[in-house]
């Protein structure tokens, strides 16, 4: 069973930073690749970043030079530090990674940036 733990989330300042972290389970992870995205509200779930398998990452451009995803293949976790955070990635963020054709989710973590 793909089982998916979010943590991290929080209320932050305008220009601070979080970092989030999602442990996974259920899965052989280092074949995986693994996403973040984020639900803010009355808005459509969107893709943040990837990292595959071989460590490869794509970011959305909303955050590229101000997120980085990193991944532990020993921990089965990955990560999300988020630096120079604005108002606009307050949301609920979201780990996922898709297992035979189907996608499994956490149960999300809330980001407020707000002064």
């Amino acid at each position: 069973q793909v089982r998916l733990v979010e943590s991290g989330g929080g209320l932050v300042q305008p220009g601070g930073s979080l970092r989030l972290s999602c442990r996974a389970s259920g899965i052989n992870f280092r074949l995986y690749t693994m996403n973040w995205y984020r639900q803010s509200t009355g808005k459509q779930r969107e893709l943040v970043a990837s990292i595959d398998s071989n460590g490869s990452r794509n970011y959305a451009d909303s955050v590229k030079g101000r997120f980085t995803i990193s991944r532990d293949n020993v921990q089965w976790t990955v990560s999300l530090q988020m630096n120079n955070l604005k108002p606009e990635d307050t949301a609920a963020y979201y780990c996922s990674v898709r297992d035979r054709d189907l996608p499994y989710w956490g149960q999300g973590t809330l980001v407020t940036v707000s002064s």
